[in-house]
């Protein structure tokens, strides 16, 4: 990445005739450099869809990323569970992959009452396995494994790291605003955020600052993490001191907003970030 960019996650709210295709073309518009397709919910986009979505992106120069399925847990102690689990994570890289998607984000798993150490074990040796299939296919999409804004998901900073460093093809997915409610919110300074930035730069090297899928929005919790997202402007989280030091540590990649007025608050950070 030669710059850092900024877009919704999933068609901005305000594009005429609202589907995939269409919104890239709106982002364009917008003054906006990326989007997220959202398969949260159900791989939305269909093999026939694919390479016409690809072919928008590029012929607009928006980068695309993804976000996987909510229904993923990689430490699922019942096979059933846990094999479903690894085929939407291979289902939706594919998909993502022909649709010229550089970077997919997904939930990893949950703690399950286990301990800290047990549950890293068990999603990396998911992870590598999933990592290698990806790549014997010749498939170089980034895989992120996204910080959790609740305290039952697994995925905190370290962990997120460490992977990170196990993995060739896999980096971490920072959500500033879910480390900021995961820590009851005590994550939303410039101190604070250049801590994170300098952890990503001692541990992974310089080339993953200049190589970020991260996300930023408003967001509600409590002592036990994450409640629900909102906009910047309705919360306590400090998007101004982010952009700061995001610009101040020379991060290169892609900043998606999760707020509910996805295109809105986007905007705002581009703003924010431009003018520093």
């Amino acid at each position: 990445m030669k710059s850092l960019l900024f877009g919704p996650a999933g068609i901005p709210n305000s594009t005429p005739d609202r589907n995939t295709v269409n919104g890239i073309k709106h982002v364009k518009k917008l003054g906006l450099g990326s989007m997220e397709l959202e398969f949260v919910r159900s791989i939305n986009i269909s093999e026939k869809l694919a390479p016409q979505v690809k072919k928008t992106a590029e012929d607009e120069g928006i980068i695309l990323t993804c976000h996987g399925q909510y229904w993923v847990n990689l430490n699922a102690s019942d096979n059933d569970t846990l094999e479903k689990s690894k085929k939407r994570v291979l289902d939706a890289c594919r998909r993502a992959s022909d649709a010229g998607v550089w970077s997919i984000c997904y939930h990893a798993a949950y703690n399950m009452g286990m301990e800290p150490k047990k549950v890293y074990e068990n999603v990396l040796k998911v992870m590598k396995e999933l990592s290698g299939q990806l790549k014997s296919e010749g498939n170089k999409i980034w895989l992120r494994p996204e910080t959790a804004g609740k305290l039952s998901q697994f995925g905190d900073l370290k962990q997120m790291i460490d992977l990170s460093m196990e993995l060739d093809n896999v980096l971490p997915c920072i959500d500033f605003a879910h480390h900021h409610a995961r820590t009851n919110g005590k994550c939303s300074s410039y101190e604070k955020f250049a801590e994170i930035l300098e952890e990503i730069e001692k541990k992974l090297g310089k080339e993953a600052l200049h190589n970020m899928h991260c996300h930023a929005e408003g967001i509600e919790y409590s002592e036990k993490g994450e409640r629900n997202h909102l906009n910047l402007k309705e919360s306590d989280f400090n998007y101004k001191a982010l952009m700061k030091a995001l610009k101040d540590f020379g991060a290169k990649g892609v900043v998606t907003c999760e707020s509910p007025n996805i295109e809105e608050d986007a905007l705002l950070m581009k703003k924010c970030y431009d003018g520093l």
